[in-house]
């Protein structure tokens, strides 16, 4: 790999990269070659991919003999794009533990060190950590949502986004959502976040939470709320973003309460679901009926394999009966397009991490059987999560910001986490080192080198 870093990092303007493997799934469909695309078992298939000025020029099926620089059966991706991130609390474990692992001592953990430590500084030091990891293992865009639920808490973290997005334009193409309870949309206070969501081309979102008035029931209460939340959206042009179902429990209805709103509101947004974990422990005949409905209201489903999998079905001395995750085959298979994310990284709702969504797509494929048809999948991290942001794809014209894996096929690039790779940006080899996490110690009162 030190090899083709030199070559790479030697080319001019104008750059022939031959025999590298790309799986179909990560183009656009017109950008896919009508002829001579000769796919393998794990849906990686050999191209010539022609750079120039920073710029993809032309794309087609590898032709052997092909002068250029050869990358033999390398894999090679699109830039990953992260469509779920909580950047704001990230980085915080050494300093908040979850002091039992499970989804409630997570929420009430960050509760308590927001406040007691999130000031402005506090928040973009560890932002900008997470960042400059996702910069340097070949992110190219991050959606992250803010928690929002007190009023300075939030301005404070919609200022540092701000910044962050400005600062680190040209680098990564950053989106922002509004973390907030549903029953904060209500009233004027609804009127100022989605003012504020506009003001940034964000999107609104948060969790189903809402006081049921008297005489209403819970799931009349959350229609009620979510009439307003696509009411403003539709009145500030924006789109939606929720975290929906992330529990066991079968009875939950979230993502049928949000598809039928979308239905009812006939809203034109885009809309994402985050977790629905919830899916997989009901019966075939309501998962199904809800999947349905979310295929008919355009859902995309956002799969958080590695949060998800932390935290669901955690029981104190007993053994988790289920992998946590949505029902992403069955979901795909319905028509709903599945992104898979990252979610949080070293705080109490994942304890580890590193903002690397090459190492998720990893993790994803184990634990969602999806390790057969990797090439399948890997459109869940560049080219449906892109088109969810608004981010440009890999195609003709687009930017050559790429990654070139030390991996040839889906068996070497699953068998070693955190494998060496070359990112190049327009084109150009990215010089860029991961942050050392001493730099972090003294927001957690630790000594560097201890």
């Amino acid at each position: 790999m030190q090899r083709l870093r030199t070559l790479l990092g030697a080319t001019g303007p104008r750059a022939l990269l031959s025999d590298g493997r790309l799986a179909q799934s990560v183009l656009p469909a017109r950008d896919r070659p009508a002829q001579g695309w000769d796919v393998d078992a794990d849906g990686f298939a050999a191209v010539d991919l022609l750079i120039e000025d920073g710029r993809i020029a032309a794309l087609r099926p590898h032709q052997a003999g092909m002068e250029g620089l050869g990358l033999g059966g390398a894999l090679l991706w699109p830039g990953f794009v992260d469509a779920h991130t909580h950047l704001d609390k990230g980085h915080i474990w050494a300093r908040r533990r979850n002091p039992d692992g499970t989804h409630a001592g997570a929420a009430a953990a960050v509760a308590a060190d927001r406040r007691a430590h999130w000031t402005a500084d506090d928040i973009a030091r560890r932002f900008a950590f997470g960042l400059r990891c996702a910069h340097a293992r070949g992110t190219v865009a991050i959606r992250t949502h803010l928690d929002s639920y007190e009023p300075d808490q939030a301005r404070t973290a919609w200022e540092v986004f701000e910044t962050m997005r400005r600062d680190w334009a040209g680098r990564i193409a950053l989106q922002g959502v509004m973390m907030a309870r549903l029953e904060q949309y209500l009233g004027e206070d609804g009127e100022a976040l989605a003012a504020l969501v506009a003001r940034t081309g964000g999107c609104l979102g948060g969790i189903l939470r809402i006081t049921p008035h008297a005489g209403e029931t819970e799931v009349d209460a959350v229609d009620r709320g979510l009439d307003r939340l696509f009411t403003l959206a539709t009145r500030f042009g924006l789109d939606i973003d929720l975290h929906v179902d992330e529990t066991g429990d079968p009875a939950a209805s979230g993502l049928r309460a949000v598809a039928r709103a979308a239905l009812r509101h006939r809203f034109g947004g885009r809309i994402a679901c985050g977790h629905c974990c919830a899916l997989s422990v009901q019966d075939e005949a309501m998962m199904t009926e809800t999947i349905a409905l979310a295929a008919e209201a355009r859902i995309t489903v956002i799969c958080l394999p590695l949060a998800n999998q932390f935290l669901q079905d955690r029981v104190v001395g007993r053994t988790p009966r289920w992998r946590g995750i949505a029902p992403v085959h069955e979901l795909r298979a319905a028509g709903v397009e599945v992104v898979v994310a990252s979610d949080n990284c070293r705080d109490p709702f994942y304890a580890f991490g590193d903002h690397d969504l090459a190492d998720v797509l990893r993790d994803f494929a184990r634990i969602a059987h999806a390790d057969l048809e990797l090439g399948a999948w890997a459109d869940s991290v560049t080219r449906l999560p892109a088109a969810l942001l608004g981010h440009p794809p890999l195609a003709i014209g687009a930017p050559a910001d790429l990654v070139v894996m030390a991996a040839r096929s889906a068996s070497e690039f699953l068998a070693r986490p955190g494998a060496e790779r070359v990112v190049l940006r327009a084109g150009q080899v990215l010089d860029a080192a991961l942050p050392d996490y001493e730099t972090l110690d003294d927001l957690s009162g630790q000594t560097a080198g201890a």
